[in-house]
């Protein structure tokens, strides 16, 4: 069984003291690639430093995640740029971006034209986009619609919604679902959900370890060998071998970031 961690921060403190280990027990379990996202200025060098111990295994996304914009988001949006412009080692996707007001919508304004601007590298530099959303998926949808002819695609991160916000994202042909723990949780209802309307070939698997482990482990820091619950139960509800949610999955990554791992 092989799989690919789409979404893994794994560059975090929380891995600081075993990060090797996690790596062994992901290849381990049959994690054949770790998709690392940055939040800010400052993680995109530990994002870069990380994939770059890990080469052919980890890969980095660069961007400027809701929850860190603040009133300095220009500058910060300037030395991701500046990063994205000078690193030899090629960025996948711009992420962890997006909009998120499920806290606060003090920089609500901010957080639009941040997320705007990302998506506009998304369009110049032909990268996916991973991004987040919570508590904003109209707003999203609405600057998505501007650029949907040109964006490459990308991935919902974290989808944990009903039926209707999911065909509303499918509308964006070049983009899937991130699927994680969060459908193993007992009042989750992503099991019946996903099936009904969303097809295997629009679903990606991620953990966003260290947040979110799955049952049996929740509550636990999460890590990407963790992944095989969600793919037990993802193979459960389509009705599917666990194989194949793992070759379509993985043919997804594939289409969707362009690479083969």
């Amino acid at each position: 069984m092989k799989y690919i961690d789409t979404h893994c921060h794994l560059d975090g403190e929380e891995f600081k003291d075993d990060r090797e280990a996690v790596v062994q027990r992901a290849r381990e379990a049959g994690c054949t690639g770790i998709f690392l996202p940055a939040i800010d200025a400052a993680s995109c060098k530990t994002v870069l430093d990380t994939c770059a111990q890990y080469p052919d295994f980890c890969y980095p996304m660069l961007g400027l995640h809701p929850e860190e914009v603040r009133a300095d988001w220009r500058d910060q949006l300037l030395a991701i740029s500046q990063q994205l412009k000078a690193n030899s080692q090629q960025p996948i996707a711009i992420g962890e971006v997006g909009l998120d007001y499920y806290w606060s919508r003090e920089f609500e304004k901010e957080q639009l034209l941040a997320f705007e601007e990302q998506v506009r590298w998304s369009v110049e530099k032909q990268l996916p986009l991973m991004i987040h959303c919570r508590k904003a998926q109209n707003e999203m949808v609405s600057i998505l619609k501007r650029y949907a002819k040109e964006l490459p695609g990308g991935v919902f991160h974290c989808f944990t919604g009903n039926e209707q916000e999911a065909l509303q994202l499918l509308e964006f042909d070049r983009f899937v679902l991130g699927i994680g723990g969060v459908s193993t949780f007992k009042k989750s209802h992503l099991p019946e959900v996903l099936p009904t309307c969303v097809p295997l070939n629009r679903l990606v698997l991620e953990t966003d370890a260290p947040y979110m482990a799955p049952v049996p482990l929740r509550g636990q820091r999460n890590e990407p060998s963790y992944i095989v619950h969600v793919i037990g139960k993802l193979a459960e509800a389509y009705g599917v071998s666990e194989q194949e949610i793992c070759r379509q999955t993985n043919e997804n990554v594939k289409k969707v970031f362009g690479i083969q791992i």
